[in-house]
C-alpha cells in the first residue's frame, strides 16, 4: 500500500470476476510507472498473471524513483514522468533480468544525458487504433464501447464485466489518441488500423471514421502523418468485393486489414488466407485495385478455435501472389505462456509457438520476399515480461526474414503512449551469447532505423525525408468542434486494458 505522502485519492479499483482495469489500479496505487510491469489484455487474448520477476521489477522501479526524486527535489510521480524516470525503469530491468538495455548512469540524473544518448530515428507505427465517438457510429455495439479497448462480441465472454464503464471510454477517443501517440511519443507517421466486428453496422471504428481521423490529423499538421487501412472479409463473397470497391473509391485506402478468425458471413467460423475459392478472389481484386499491402492479424488468438489465427496460411498465398505484400501482424506470436519466467535457458531449437513455424518455413523458402513480420503487442508483451525472450524472438525473425522485413507497430493506444516501447527497442541489446550460440546479428543503429520506420516507409511508398510537422498546440481547441476535450496536459504513464486481479492480491487489493 502506498505511504500517506503519496497515497492517491482515487478509490480502490473494483474486482470484476477476477479482472481489474489497469488504469484504475495505477490511479489507486499512485503508481504510473514508465513501463508496464505485467501483461495487459487488449481484449484479444487472456493475459498471464504478473510474474515474480515483474513484481520484483515493480518494487525496484518504485524504490529507485523514491530515492532519485528526493535527490532531485521532486515527488516520485513527477520524476517517473521524466526521461530520467524512463531511464531508471530500464536500469531496473537490467537489475532484474540481466543486462539487456543500454543505460548510462548519467541518464538517471540529467535529462540532457538522455537526449545525448538517444538515437534519432524516423518512427512509422503501422498498428494503431482508436474508438469512434457515439455520433460517428450511432449503431455501434455497446459492449465494444463499454469495453473501451477492443471491439468484438467475444470480449464479453473473456471478461463478462465489460459493461457500464462509460466513464473511461474517452481514453480511446481520437483526442487522447493524438495526445498519446503524437505528443507523448516520438512517433512520426502511423497507420490507423481497422478493427474486427460482427457486422458493418455495429463496427466501433469504421473505415469512414478512420478516413476522417486521417484527414483531420493530416490537416492539423499540414503534413502526411496518417495512412489508413480498410477492412476486408472474404467470407462475404461478392459482397466483400463491393465493400472493398466502396472503401477504395471513397476513402483512399492504403492497405487492407483482415482478421481470419472473425467472419462476417452468418454461419461461418473463420476463413483462411490460402483458401483459393473463398479468399483468392479478394486478393485478386486487391491486386487489380493496385493496393499491394495485405495486413493480417496472426497470433494472439481470440477466444474460440486458435487455429484460425495461425500464420501458416500465409506462405501459400504469398507464393501465389508475389506482387502483393503480406504483413503478418503480431509476428504470428501465440503468447508468452511458459516463457514468462525463462531467463537464461534458450537452447538451440527452442520452439516459440507459431512464430518458429513460419520462420522455419521462410528459411526453407528464401526465394519468397513478400512476407513482413510486424511487432505490435508481441514486442510489448515479451519485453515487459522477459526481455531475453524479446531478444530471442527478434533475433529469430531477423535470421529468417532479414532485418529489412521486420516492421514496427505498437497496438497503441491500448498500451498507452508508445514511448516506452520506443525506448525499450531503442535500448535493447542482442545478448552476446545469443550472437555466439545462434548466429544472431547485433541490433545495430542501422537495423533499428530500418525496423523503426524505413522498412515500412518502403513498403507503403512513403518518403521518410518528407517534412513532418508537429501537432499544433491548440489541437484540442480545434478538435472540440468535433469531439469532447480531454484536458490532459501530462503523459499519463498508464496502460488501458485489464489485468488479472490475482496479480494484485496480497500487495494491493
Amino acid at each position: 500500500m502506498p505511504n500517506s505522502k503519496t497515497a492517491p485519492k482515487a478509490s480502490k479499483p473494483q474486482n470484476h470476476n477476477g479482472w481489474i482495469r489497469k488504469s484504475e489500479l495505477d490511479a489507486w496505487l499512485d503508481r504510473y510507472l514508465p513501463i508496464p510491469t505485467q501483461v495487459i489484455s487488449n481484449e484479444e487474448y487472456t493475459p498471464i498473471p504478473q510474474t515474480p520477476d515483474q513484481r520484483r521489477l515493480e518494487r525496484e522501479i518504485l524504490a529507485g524513483a523514491e530515492k532519485q526524486a528526493r535527490r532531485l527535489g521532486m515527488d516520485r510521480r513527477k520524476f517517473l514522468k521524466t526521461s530520467c524516470g524512463m531511464a531508471l525503469a530500464f536500469a531496473a530491468m537490467n537489475t532484474v533480468f540481466g543486462r539487456m538495455f543500454t543505460v548510462e548512469a548519467a541518464e538517471l540524473f540529467e535529462p540532457a544525458a538522455v537526449d545525448e544518448k538517444k538515437l534519432k530515428m524516423f518512427i512509422f507505427d503501422i498498428q494503431t487504433h482508436h474508438v469512434a465517438m457515439p455520433q460517428q457510429a450511432p449503431h455501434a455495439d455497446q459492449n465494444f464501447l463499454d469495453a473501451v479497448i477492443r471491439m468484438r462480441d467475444n470480449a464479453s465472454k473473456m471478461n463478462p464485466a465489460l459493461k457500464d464503464r462509460k466513464a473511461v471510454i474517452e481514453d480511446a477517443y481520437l483526442e487522447n489518441y493524438i495526445k498519446e501517440v503524437f505528443l507523448d511519443s516520438e512517433t512520426d507517421v502511423v497507420a490507423l488500423s481497422a478493427l474486427p466486428g460482427s457486422s458493418e453496422e455495429t463496427d466501433v471504428l469504421t473505415p469512414e471514421v478512420i478516413f476522417k481521423s486521417k484527414t483531420w490529423i493530416n490537416e492539423l499538421t499540414s503534413s502526411p502523418r496518417v495512412i489508413s487501412h480498410g477492412y476486408f472479409s472474404p467470407d462475404l463473397g461478392p459482397e466483400n468485393l463491393d465493400l472493398m470497391d466502396a472503401q477504395l473509391s471513397k476513402l483512399k485506402i492504403n492497405a487492407w486489414k483482415g482478421y481470419t478468425g472473425v467472419p462476417r458471413a452468418k454461419g461461418k467460423e473463420g476463413w483462411r488466407l490460402d483458401d483459393e475459392k473463398t479468399t483468392y478472389p479478394a486478393l485478386q481484386h486487391a491486386q487489380k485495385q493496385g493496393v499491394q499491402n495485405i495486413c493480417l492479424h496472426k497470433g494472439l488468438p481470440f477466444p474460440g478455435d486458435p487455429e484460425w489465427w495461425s500464420p501458416m496460411d500465409v506462405p501459400k498465398a504469398a507464393k501465389d501472389f508475389p506482387n502483393l505484400n503480406f504483413l503478418v501482424y503480431h509476428s504470428g506470436f501465440k503468447g508468452v505462456g511458459a516463457f514468462a519466467s525463462r531467463t537464461a535457458d534458450f537452447p538451440p531449437g527452442t520452439y516459440i509457438p507459431w512464430t518458429s513455424d513460419i520462420c522455419a518455413w521462410k528459411k526453407k523458402n528464401s526465394e519468397v520476399k513478400n512476407i513482413y513480420m510486424e511487432m505490435g503487442s508481441t514486442f510489448a508483451m515479451m519485453v515487459s515480461t522477459n526481455p531475453r525472450l524479446a531478444a530471442y524472438v527478434i533475433g529469430m525473425i531477423i535470421d529468417a526474414f532479414g532485418a529489412e522485413h521486420v516492421l514496427w507497430g505498437t497496438d497503441s493506444i491500448w498500451w498507452g503512449s508508445p514511448q516506452w516501447q520506443i525506448e525499450a527497442f531503442r535500448r535493447l541489446e542482442m545478448p552476446p551469447e545469443f550472437q555466439k550460440q545462434f548466429g544472431y546479428k547485433p541490433l545495430t543503429p542501422e537495423v533499428k532505423r530500418g525496423i523503426f520506420g524505413l522498412n515500412a516507409a518502403r513498403v507503403y511508398g512513403i518518403d521518410p525525408n518528407e517534412k513532418i510537422n508537429p501537432m499544433p498546440a491548440d489541437y484540442l481547441q480545434k478538435l472540440r468542434k468535433m469531439y469532447k476535450a480531454s484536458g490532459m496536459a501530462e503523459p499519463s504513464n498508464t496502460q488501458y486494458g485489464w489485468v488479472r486481479a490475482e496479480s494484485a492480491v496480497g500487495s494491493y487489493v
